[in-house]
C-alpha cells in the first residue's frame, strides 16, 4: 500500500476511535453534559472508517501497479533502445570491415592484374628485341613499315607511326644537322640507339626496337608518347 493510503486510512481510524471514546465516554458518564453537544457535531462532521467506500483499497492498489507497469514499460522501452542502438553498431562495424576487406581484395586483384600485363608487355618485349632480320643494303619506306609492324605492338602501331611520319617520314638514315638528332625516331643523339645495337645506323629494325623501349620507358606506349608529342610537337 502507497503512503498516501496508509496515511489516509490512518486519520481515518484515528478518528473513528475518538469517535467511540467519545461515545464511551458518554456512556461512562466522565464526560460533562456540556460535552454532548460538541459530541454531536464532532460526530456529524466526522468521517468515520466505515463510511470510506470499500473500493479506496483496490483503486490506492491499482494505481499502484500502474504506476509500476508503467515504469516497467520505460525501463523495457529503453532497454530495448539501447540494445537497437548496439545492434546497429556492431553492424556498421561488421559492414565497415566488409568494405575495407572488399576494397583491399579489389586493390591487389588490380595490382595482380597490372603485374601479369607489365610482365607481358615485357615478355613480348623481350621476344621483339631478340628477333632478327635479315640486313639489306638499303630498305624501302614499304619494307621499314613492314619491319615495324612485327615489332611495335598492334594497338600501339598507329601511334608510333604519327610519331615516326612527324621526325623522319620513315626515313631510317634521315639526320638533322643541327641537333644531330639521327634515324626513324630522331634519337637525340643518335648514338644512344647503340644500347639495341652496334647497327643502329643502318639497320630500321634497331631504330625501331629503341624507339619503342624508349616510348614505353619513358611515357608508358608509343600512344602515350604521341599525345605528349600532339601537345608539345616533341617528345
Amino acid at each position: 500500500m502507497s503512503r498516501i493510503s496508509v496515511r489516509g486510512f490512518a486519520v481515518a481510524s484515528a478518528t473513528a476511535v475518538t469517535t467511540v471514546g467519545a461515545v464511551v465516554g458518554v456512556a461512562s458518564g466522565s464526560t460533562p453534559a456540556a460535552d454532548d453537544n460538541n459530541f454531536e457535531a464532532t460526530a456529524a462532521d466526522t468521517t468515520l472508517l466505515a463510511d470510506i467506500p470499500a473500493g479506496q483499497q483496490a483503486q490506492v492498489q491499482t494505481a499502484s501497479l500502474t504506476q509500476q507497469a508503467d515504469a516497467q514499460a520505460s525501463a523495457a522501452d529503453a532497454a530495448a533502445k539501447k540494445s537497437a542502438e548496439e545492434a546497429a553498431r556492431i553492424q556498421a562495424a561488421k559492414d565497415a570491415k566488409t568494405k575495407k576487406q572488399a576494397a583491399e581484395a579489389k586493390l591487389e586483384q588490380e595490382r595482380q592484374a597490372k603485374k601479369a600485363k607489365e610482365a607481358e608487355r615485357a615478355s613480348r618485349s623481350e621476344m621483339r628485341s631478340t628477333a632478327t632480320f635479315a640486313q639489306q643494303s638499303s630498305y624501302t619506306v614499304a619494307q621499314v613499315q613492314a619491319i615495324a609492324r612485327q615489332i611495335v605492338p598492334a594497338d600501339q602501331f598507329q601511334c608510333f607511326s604519327n610519331i615516326v611520319n612527324h621526325e623522319s617520314t620513315w626515313n631510317y638514315r634521315a639526320s638533322n644537322p643541327s641537333s644531330g638528332a639521327y634515324g626513324l625516331v630522331q634519337a637525340l643523339p643518335g648514338s644512344k640507339m647503340s644500347s639495341a645495337g652496334a647497327d643502329w645506323q643502318t639497320n630500321p629494325a634497331t631504330q625501331i626496337k629503341w624507339g619503342l623501349s624508349y616510348m614505353d620507358g619513358r611515357y608508358g606506349s608509343p600512344c602515350g608518347a604521341w599525345s605528349f608529342w600532339q601537345a608539345n610537337h616533341w617528345y
